[in-house]
């Protein structure tokens, strides 16, 4: 079993694959601003940003998995992008695999692209936060070859708005968005942890992205 490190793991896709993690039987360690105000049983919850690189160097201490599953466009102040590099340092030294709860706007809509958020139907107001998160996979495809590495893009449909139904299965896609055959995009918290925490455990996606959906 794994010791896992959750940045964000109070947030809906962080809670969700901690809780995955827990009943796998791997330690979790769950790192946010503050405490949970439903704690789940087995997480060790701790209080520290991401931003700050002591308490990163720390919570590496022992950790076999960094799972970053924060905005992408404000950590504490910060954009994402721009603490990739620390992480990256911080990973490679401890030895540590690095992973990425992404956006599902930097996904392909087709093989030949374009990304989700160049579409003319892509919201305004959804283009920071999905900008900022292709930046973080944009540096990770560029980052040292013996950084360990894999990001996570979830359906277009996702988040606590939408909490879906855990069907207990999932599809993946390289990096082309996971859609039915109506077109529609979506998965539940739960069936996009199921898929997160297999990748932990099977390491089928070695520095790359993959999506994700039902």
């Amino acid at each position: 079993m794994s010791t896992i490190v959750i940045f964000g793991g109070t947030g809906y896709a962080g809670g969700n694959i901690a809780r995955e993690a827990v009943k796998r039987g791997h330690t979790v360690v769950s790192y946010s601003r503050h405490a949970p105000s439903s704690p789940d049983e087995g997480v060790d919850y701790r209080i520290g940003s991401l931003t700050d690189e002591a308490t990163v160097k720390a919570a590496l201490e022992g950790a076999d998995e960094l799972v970053i599953a924060v905005r992408g466009s404000d950590v504490d102040g910060q954009q994402l992008g721009d603490l990739v590099p620390a992480l990256v340092a911080a990973a490679v030294a401890a030895d540590v695999r690095l992973s990425f709860v992404g956006g599902a706007g930097s996904s392909l809509v087709s093989p030949d692209g374009p990304r989700l958020l160049d579409t003319p139907d892509f919201h305004e107001e959804w283009k920071p936060e999905a900008t900022a998160h292709a930046r973080v996979l944009d540096a990770l495809r560029e980052s040292p070859e013996e950084l360990r590495w894999f990001y996570v893009s979830p359906a277009a449909l996702f988040g606590s708005f939408a909490p879906g139904e855990t069907l207990g299965t999932y599809r993946t896609n390289g990096d082309v968005l996971v859609t039915k055959e109506d077109g529609s995009s979506e998965i539940s918290g739960t069936d996009f942890a199921l898929a997160y925490v297999d990748e932990i455990e099977q390491s089928n996606h070695r520095r790359q992205r993959f999506t994700t959906g039902h």
